[in-house]
């Protein structure tokens, strides 16, 4: 688990393709790694991956096809910087909200413009996910914890202030940047407790229904 606070921006060092799959080196820059062993999990751009060796300067993670599939690590190049976050503590402080590391989709930068000392970006997700952001509500976005500050659609708004632009990947964007989201964890548990036992049924994970929310007493009479 991660907080979605960046705590350094690393760099793609090297790119392996390895049987379909695809082994990423990252030279993490000013992150410590002191307390990092093989087998930990670092996210990288906003994806959970398992450090699998530690040549001192950085790690070594595999990428799996399905990763690839739905996240950017497969379109980065050697060079490309990227967020980074080590997991977790019990002694952490959660500073931004629940982050499993895990993508839902990608979506697009729209805009960038100027709003006083922040930059207001919108984005497009992938019209699956709409139904997961809200409002001030909560967004990972290429491993940054943000606030949802507009919505319309599947378009979201976001305000960056001059720290994240600074200590992210965020001053790299421009209008088609490709970029990894992750919606509220509780967002995607609520829509399965509501189906209660409907949620063992084929199809089920399609969605919910206005009948399935009057069956479980979620609408008036």
């Amino acid at each position: 688990m991660f907080t979605g606070i960046i705590q350094a921006v690393g760099k793609v060092v090297a790119m392996q393709p390895s049987g379909g799959d695809l082994r990423l080196r990252i030279a993490t820059g000013k992150l410590p790694l002191d307390d990092v062993a093989l087998g930990d999990s670092i996210s990288t751009n906003g994806v959970c991956l398992t450090v699998i060796e530690l040549p001192g300067d950085g790690y070594w993670a595999d990428v799996s096809v399905e990763t690839l599939n739905f996240t950017t690590l497969g379109k980065l190049q050697p060079g490309a910087r990227v967020n980074l976050e080590k997991a977790l503590t019990p002694a952490s402080r959660l500073g931004g909200h629940i982050v499993s590391g895990h993508v839902d989709g990608v979506g697009e930068v729209v805009s960038l413009q100027e709003d006083a000392r922040s930059i207001r970006v919108s984005v497009d997700a992938p019209a699956a996910l709409a139904k997961y952001i809200a409002h001030k509500g909560s967004i990972c976005v290429d491993g940054t914890s943000l606030t949802v500050n507009a919505v319309s659609g599947a378009r979201f708004e976001l305000n960056i202030i001059p720290q994240t632009m600074a200590e992210t990947v965020f001053g790299e964007y421009r209008p088609g940047s490709r970029v990894n989201l992750e919606v509220d964890v509780i967002a995607r548990y609520l829509e399965r407790l509501v189906l209660g036992d409907a949620a063992a049924d084929p199809g089920a994970a399609a969605g919910l229904s206005l009948a399935t929310l009057a069956d479980n007493g979620y609408l008036g009479g």
